[in-house]
């Protein structure tokens, strides 16, 4: 029964060597590359991994899709080029592996992931535990058409999701400069495609929405335990969710005229 890795890519050469030595032990490493300027292309051209370019961006969950039919596993691992699986999570993911095939039992597994904000690991705020399924059997899963915030959908109702121990480690942010590009890119896509299904927003609910998420994140989720780091987190967070209404406000606004 192989294991195919597998991860979408663009302009992400700062992360793909070492991504893709995280997960070395799989059988397969399948990445999938659009519109890089840096030296993506170059270095996974040294890699020892099964590499495809797509002249299009359908958003992040169809070009997921894209990935997963180009992999030949049994099993897929889908983890993104900011993200670590570390020696233990590779040894868990071996065994749990092992015994599903021999059981015969339907499973997907989630992973716990430990994030990192400008160089602090993040312990609250929502962050901590963030479990997030992305080991399944190739013809037993598919991700979700979503431009944005993409999940994988089990096509089984009766496959059991089961927790893994070990965190997968998350670099997402190495920088403010890189979460103010992120959060852009996001928001505008998010708001598309919510647009795109007929819904709208007011200036009142973007308010609503950033206190809603700061005092959720800070409050209720003990952002406040992870100090200054912490609350940097929790302020950009309601800085998202008001970003994210406002691109739907303006998306609004500028169809009505």
């Amino acid at each position: 029964m192989k294991l195919s890795a597998l991860l979408i890519v663009s302009n992400e050469a700062s992360n793909l060597e070492a991504c893709i030595q995280s997960v070395s032990w799989a059988d397969e490493c399948v990445v999938l590359e659009h519109g890089s300027t840096d030296n993506t292309v170059e270095i996974a051209g040294r890699l020892d991994v099964k590499f495809s370019q797509t002249p299009d961006w359908p958003g992040f969950g169809p070009q997921k899709n894209r990935a997963l039919d180009a992999a030949s596993g049994d099993w897929i691992l889908s983890i993104d080029a900011d993200e670590r699986v570390t020696p233990a999570l590779a040894l868990e993911i071996k065994d749990a592996l092992k015994c599903a095939n021999v059981t015969g039992q339907r499973v997907a597994f989630e992973i716990p992931r430990r994030t990192q904000f400008c160089g602090t690991w993040i312990r609250h705020c929502g962050w901590t535990p963030d479990h997030v399924l992305r080991l399944f059997k190739r013809d037993e899963g598919r991700f979700s058409n979503d431009k944005v915030h993409e999940k994988v959908l089990l096509t089984r109702a009766d496959t059991k999701v089961v927790r893994l121990k070990n965190p997968l480690l998350h670099y997402s942010y190495p920088s403010s400069d890189h979460y103010w590009r992120k959060l852009q890119h996001y928001s505008q896509e998010w708001a598309r495609q919510r647009y795109a299904r007929g819904q709208t927003a007011t200036m009142t609910r973007a308010a609503l929405a950033a206190v809603a998420a700061f005092l959720r994140s800070y409050v209720f989720r003990l952002g406040f335990l992870d100090g200054a780091m912490g609350f940097a987190v929790c302020t950009m967070q309601a800085q998202s969710a008001f970003g994210k209404y406002f691109e739907l406000y303006c998306l609004g606004r500028k169809n009505e005229k």
